[in-house]
């Protein structure tokens, strides 16, 4: 589905992603994992779109994406969620998630004019997408409600619906466990858990290694910019190289 293919981004003299190339299957739940400063960040704004590749080739199901604008990315299939979510405070919970769906209508100032119904079909349509996904991530009753009164753990909540409202291809998760409190942790996982097994493929950044353990296959690992090792969570984890990584020694 995804291919990275030499991809590098060096701001300066610093490489911040330096010579990545992998494959990510359909159907599969990817974790990304690695310490502080390793890369995964840049390397996930270089596949949405956030940012240009230095040099390398990125596709998304056969389609190069590498430096093409975000929104062009977005509707080519990819979406992605942030580390810290910001949604639009003052607007509902429900319209935050009605935003997504692509090629929206009443988005045309003409349409609006000339075929109305046509507009409001579609509005209802979208809304109706959004109530379920608010549904099945837990937050239907919260509809109403401004999006500032959300926990942390409950706009992960959101971004979750508002990703999945678009129908993405593949989505980029972006630490979804972090700030968020277990009762929360567990709905992220089991919710994730159950698109998997829908057929949504992710990609997650997570530095929670029981939720990468228990969610991904394969991980990867990246150190200093560069993939260092890959394959099931359970030989990743127990890799000298990875313990290294992090930790400074190969010991354990």
């Amino acid at each position: 589905m995804l291919i990275l293919d030499q991809v590098v981004k060096a701001f300066g003299g610093h490489r911040a992603v330096d010579g990545v190339s992998c494959t990510l299957e359909a159907g599969r739940i990817t974790g990304l994992i690695g310490p502080n400063g390793a890369g995964k960040t840049t390397l996930f704004n270089l596949i949405a779109g956030a940012h240009k590749p230095t040099s390398g080739r990125i596709s998304l199901d056969g389609e190069p994406i590498a430096g093409r604008p975000a929104d062009r990315i977005f509707r080519a299939g990819l979406a992605r969620t942030f580390q810290i979510p910001r949604p639009f405070a003052a607007m509902s919970v429900l319209e935050n998630v009605m935003l997504a769906p692509r090629g929206q209508m009443g988005e045309s100032f003409w349409r609006n004019w000339f075929t109305p119904g046509a507009v409001g079909r579609q509005e209802r349509e979208v809304r109706e997408r959004a109530m379920h996904w608010l549904d099945f991530v837990g937050l239907a009753r919260l509809a109403s409600e401004p999006a500032r009164v959300l926990s942390g753990g409950q706009r992960k909540l959101l971004e979750l619906a508002r990703v999945m409202v678009a129908e993405p291809k593949l989505v980029l998760l972006d630490e979804p466990g972090a700030g968020v409190n277990p009762a929360l942790l567990d709905t992220i996982v089991d919710r994730i858990a159950v698109l998997h097994k829908q057929g949504t493929s992710f990609l997650i950044i997570e530095h929670n290694m029981d939720m990468v353990a228990s969610l991904c296959n394969p991980v990867l690992v990246m150190a200093q910019g560069k993939l260092l090792v890959q394959g099931a969570p359970g030989e990743v984890l127990a890799n000298p190289l990875v313990r290294e990584a992090y930790l400074g020694t190969a010991e354990a």
